[in-house]
């Protein structure tokens, strides 16, 4: 069965780094484009960073450009969030996602990540 399974999330002052990454197994990695969502406190969840199935084209939120990395190893059936610059409002539980063709979601269980000083 599908699985994804985050980690790397904590506690962090504000400007420093964090690197989430998110195993995937059940599926053909290397086949599917993978996402990376987050969902603070009382708000509705959004997208952060998407990455296409060879690694070559990413997109991000607007609020998360020049300071988030999304990246992959097919090899290791791995996505990761590599966070710079962090502020206490990217505050939130980090979620990976992937869609099936048939349009069924997965997401993993979530990691913490926490913006404070």
């Amino acid at each position: 069965q599908v699985q994804l399974v985050e980690s790397g999330g904590g506690l962090v002052q504000p400007g420093g780094s964090l690197r989430l990454s998110c195993a995937a197994s059940g599926f053909t990695f290397s086949m599917k484009s993978m996402s990376w969502y987050r969902q603070a406190p009382g708000k509705e969840r959004e997208l952060v960073a998407s990455i296409n199935r060879a690694g070559a084209s990413t997109d991000y939120a607007d609020s998360v450009k020049d300071r988030f990395t999304i990246s992959r190893d097919n090899a290791k059936n791995t996505v990761y969030l590599q966070m710079n610059s962090l502020k206490p409002e990217d505050t939130a539980v980090y979620y990976c996602y992937y869609l099936t063709l048939g349009n069924t979601a997965y997401w993993g269980q979530g990691t913490q990540v926490t913006v404070s000083s």
